[in-house]
């Protein structure tokens, strides 16, 4: 469990990590938008509410984790393109565009509704980075 923050009410709390993952939205209008707004939110708020900063770091690195990802995707995508399977591959990439988007929206209700919700390896690596800090 994260420990709350020492002046921010629960509520502002649950709103702020709520708007740190729905930061993924930004990038549907700015490309990259999202990590960005993520990265200001953890560093208003860093000294002010652990959850609020656990929440906004596991933001950050999720969506640039899957920019990395998709960035892959559409270099194998090309790369294959020889051999025409790569051409298909181009077909599922908005649908692929489209998981971590979900996810993080899932992530924003989860995290609204007082569940501090984890992604899988990031949290893990955002919880060692606390510790050695």
């Amino acid at each position: 469990r994260i420990p709350t923050g020492g002046g921010m009410s629960a509520q502002d709390e649950r709103t702020w990590s709520m708007l740190s993952h729905l930061s993924v939205l930004l990038s549907l209008v700015t490309g990259i938008g999202g990590p960005i707004a993520a990265l200001v939110i953890w560093l208003v708020y860093k000294d002010r509410s652990q959850r609020v900063a656990f929440h906004a770091l596991q933001s950050l690195w999720y969506q640039v984790a899957w920019i990395a990802i998709i960035f892959a995707y559409v270099i194998v995508s090309t790369v294959l393109t020889v051999v025409i399977i790569g051409i298909l591959m181009f077909f599922l990439l908005p649908l692929i565009a489209l998981i971590p988007i979900v996810h993080q929206c899932y992530a924003a209700y989860k995290v609204y509704q007082g569940v501090d919700y984890r992604f899988p390896v990031i949290a893990d690596m955002i919880d060692r980075e606390r510790r050695f800090a």
